[in-house]
């Protein structure tokens, strides 16, 4: 394990109160800095713009159209995001890191011909009203959104995670600053100064990929070979994407929660709110999150599986996977309790956080409960990682399926139960994955040095 590992272990060398503090702040950071400077910048242009941009329901226009574009490349870029994760550390490890751009860039030409293609039809059947120069601008952002979540999560794997905070803050400094400089002209121009910046944040992260993988070739589509491609790992990144946003689909759609924005696009003040709130409380649960996985679980993992390789004892590699156990039970342990005291926190401060956003304090109890259900999110990512580190991907997908029809159809329910429901089922949905995952894996950490041994 490389880059965020290292830095981490760093800094809890030191043994003291500042070492432990940096290193759950940097992974606060590095963990949610991107996608926290990503909603700011939006959040930021709307409210900048108020005395601008007039009337008003443009920002409104332009904020649920950006949102709409994040949302559905995420789930079309879900299908490729883990899968060339894959392709790419086979590679490394069998030191055949000349394949890695060719095969990036084939990828990248890939997404562009899907996505573009999407977009087309999109603009051409449902905006028949809207201008043309907004169609354009919609369908280059979808374009360029999709292929920066191919580089981002590629990056990612690669353990670039402090370049990619350095771009996203670049990006997204350059969005907030062109937007506001072109506001004058309205949703036409908020949205240009959101795509101009979504490409300069691209253009960024080719430019470093192109520097640290160098190759002879240009463009490959080799990853899309049989022997290369991993069909579980493809249904897992569109599944996990989908189970996040269904809910949010579900209440966008349905007719008493949502209202007609721009075209097609509708979206649900009562709902997106209190969850964006909701997803700000994830940070402190991530970095802990990200501390345990990278240090403590990473360092028992490499001994059991050294203590395998070098013909350890077998009372040596029962120690080594109990330890495995104690970190996993530790860490979701440690997510739950820090989770906890935050969303008690935000327990306190939530009638004063919904006054200052506009919405009534009627929605307290919804707030609430989307605090509990993103909590749990970042339990069931804990899980899913967990699973990832025993290569148990079909298990991953079957939790992962199971996540979006779960979610779909509890959401379902509240939605016809009415208000007093609303939020309850993406809560119970990742409730019910969560026991699911925390008993299978029960049974796989105990069968762990049988699937070790017998299963190669």
């Amino acid at each position: 394990m490389a880059g965020i590992g290292f830095e981490l272990r760093k800094l809890l060398k030191r043994d003291s109160l500042l070492g432990l503090v940096q290193a759950y702040a940097y992974a606060g950071i590095i963990s949610s800095g991107p996608w926290v400077l990503s909603i700011l910048g939006i959040l930021v242009i709307g409210l900048m713009s108020v005395s601008i941009v007039v009337p008003n329901f443009l920002i409104t226009q332009f904020q649920v159209s950006v949102t709409y574009i994040i949302a559905f490349s995420l789930v079309l870029t879900g299908l490729v995001q883990l899968a060339f994760t894959r392709f790419t550390a086979d590679r490394l490890f069998e030191k055949r890191s000349e394949m890695i751009l060719p095969n990036f860039n084939g990828l990248l030409l890939s997404v562009t011909a899907v996505s573009g293609g999407l977009g087309v039809l999109a603009i051409l059947f449902l905006f028949p009203q809207e201008s043309l120069l907004y169609r354009l601008l919609m369908l280059t952002g979808f374009v360029t959104v999709s292929n920066i979540w191919v580089a981002t999560i590629f990056l990612s794997g690669m353990k670039e995670y402090k370049a990619i905070l350095i771009l996203f803050g670049v990006g997204y400094g350059m969005t907030v600053a062109l937007a506001l400089l072109l506001r004058a002209w309205g949703l036409e121009g908020l949205l240009a100064g959101f795509v101009l910046g979504q490409f300069v944040l691209l253009l960024g992260m080719i430019i470093l990929i192109l520097r640290n993988y160098p190759s002879s070739h240009f463009i490959s589509f080799e990853f899309v070979e049989k022997r290369y491609l991993y069909p579980t790992l493809v249904a897992v990144g569109f599944f996990y994407n989908l189970g996040i946003w269904v809910d949010k689909f579900m209440f966008w759609a349905w007719p008493a929660t949502s209202q007609e924005i721009i075209g097609p696009l509708r979206a649900s003040v009562i709902y997106d709110i209190p969850v964006f709130l909701a997803y700000l409380s994830i940070i402190p649960g991530m970095a802990v999150f990200l501390v345990k996985m990278e240090t403590d679980f990473v360092e028992y993992y490499d001994r059991f599986y050294d203590a395998v390789r070098s013909g350890g004892s077998l009372e040596h590699i029962e120690d080594m996977r109990n330890e495995m156990v104690y970190i996993v039970r530790q860490g979701i342990y440690q997510i739950v309790k820090i989770q906890t005291l935050v969303v008690l926190a935000l327990l306190v401060t939530g009638s004063w956080l919904l006054q200052a956003v506009g919405i009534s304090e009627l929605y307290l109890p919804l707030l609430f409960v989307n605090l509990v259900s993103a909590s749990l999110q970042v339990v069931f990512l804990g899980l899913l990682n967990v699973f990832f580190y025993l290569d148990k991907r079909r298990v991953v997908l079957a939790l992962t399926a199971g996540f979006v029809f779960l979610n779909g159809g509890f959401t379902f329910i509240t939605l016809w139960l009415g208000p007093k429901f609303y939020g309850y089922g993406f809560a119970l949905a990742l409730l019910v994955v969560i026991m699911i995952a925390m008993r299978l894996l029960d049974r796989k950490l105990d069968a762990l040095e049988y699937d070790t041994f017998m299963l190669q």
